[in-house]
């Protein structure tokens, strides 16, 4: 019996889906058996891949790692070892901009096989009681915070994607130049939008990440609306928790929808695996568009093949959840995947969330974001 071990992440949409096409393989492939450990949402963000990739076969990660494990091959180029037809349909079925997401020098890093962005969600029965409706724009979407019903997700890292998301939304994307984040003049407007919209919100959303804002909104009756968070369409099934949550796209900003960050997940293996041929055929076998349709989206997975996304029974299941959000993903924002990228990330949230909380001098906080950047860049090596 060849044995595989997986790592995932805490949550219902990363581990069932997981467990449950490994017993579907195996079933299939009575010589392998699969077994999968899960971490915190927290540490799937900031664990090393690489230290990862030592103990475990197969490795649901983050897209930024993409870049920091290539550079030091603790995963494989899958690439090299799937069909050229496999890898078309991947790409072609590519769910916004996540097939490219784990690709790296021109190779494909991880498979796609989950795939999220910031969205809307909304506690229907709240807003229809007090007669209410879902905001369509910034301006809207202020007037209700203002009622004291709106949360977003507040920790540091879901505040900075949100900050990416604020400049993308007033027409220039972070990350342009290597010499600064964002420019002055939109970086100071972003900043000071968000605040605006933060001071509205309970403080307690300040140590609450996506699946916390929601299970808030679904256990009391406080939360009507969330107008961006990594959205979990498990909320959307009845049955699932206390109340259902519809999702939607974002609100319009300046006449546009507002563009958020890209996040999701992809299914690697390890390069360290005794077993490496048999863990790509589990991999593949995973990221497969029957498979995606069928059994990971049934299982609680929020599937990283389009597909699915346009599937009329699971979108049935979902109340809409994948086309009303799919516009979201269309659009969304890559974020830098360079081998030291993930220093920033795990640092500039902290300082957009502090001034969020306490106000300060935005030129500052811009400054300070641009220090890290710049460390950042000195970590990468080519």
């Amino acid at each position: 019996m060849i044995k595989l071990k997986g790592i995932t992440w805490n949550h219902t949409r990363g581990l069932l889906p997981m467990v449950a096409t490994s017993q579907r393989f195996t079933e299939l492939h009575p010589g392998i058996e699969i077994s999968w450990e899960k971490r915190s949402l927290q540490e799937f963000a900031d664990a090393s891949i690489e230290d990862l990739a030592k103990r475990f076969d197969l490795l649901v990660i983050d897209h930024p790692w993409t870049g920091f494990g290539a550079h030091t091959n603790a995963i494989l180029p899958l690439s090299d070892s799937l069909s050229v037809e496999y890898i078309k349909d991947q790409e072609l079925n590519t769910v916004g901009r996540s097939y490219g997401s784990y690709v790296f020098h021109n190779k494909l890093w991880a498979l796609p096989i989950d795939a999220a962005t910031p969205v809307a969600a909304a506690r229907l029965d709240i807003l229809e009681k007090q007669g209410l409706k879902v905001p369509q724009t910034y301006d809207e979407l202020l007037a209700l915070a203002k009622k004291g019903l709106v949360a977003f997700a507040g920790i540091p890292v879901d505040v900075l994607m949100s900050f990416y998301m604020f400049c993308c939304s007033l027409g220039e994307a972070p990350f342009q130049s290597e010499e600064k984040v964002i420019s002055v003049e939109t970086g100071k407007k972003a900043l000071q939008m968000f605040r605006e919209l933060a001071q509205l919100i309970d403080p307690a959303n300040f140590n609450r990440n996506p699946i916390q804002v929601y299970e808030a909104m679904v256990n009391a009756d406080e939360i009507a609306y969330c107008p961006f968070a990594y959205g979990y369409s498990n909320y959307s099934r009845i049955g699932y928790s206390r109340k259902l949550l519809h999702f939607y796209d974002l609100v319009e900003l300046n006449n546009n929808p507002m563009i958020s960050s890209l996040g999701g997940t992809g299914l690697a293996v390890s390069s360290f695996s005794q077993n490496i041929p048999e863990a790509i055929k589990y991999a593949e076998f995973t990221g497969s568009s029957h498979v995606q349709q069928n059994i990971f989206a049934d299982n609680g997975g929020q599937p990283g093949h389009l597909q699915a996304w346009k599937s009329e029974r699971i979108n049935g299941v979902t109340h809409d959840y994948f086309k009303n959000t799919l516009p979201a993903l269309e659009r969304a924002f890559l974020r830098p995947r360079y081998s030291g990228h993930m220093y920033f990330q795990d640092h500039a949230g902290d300082v957009v969330r502090n001034y969020l909380m306490n106000g300060g001098d935005e030129a500052q906080v811009l400054e300070e974001m641009n220090a890290l950047y710049a460390k950042s860049l000195n970590l990468q090596t080519t």
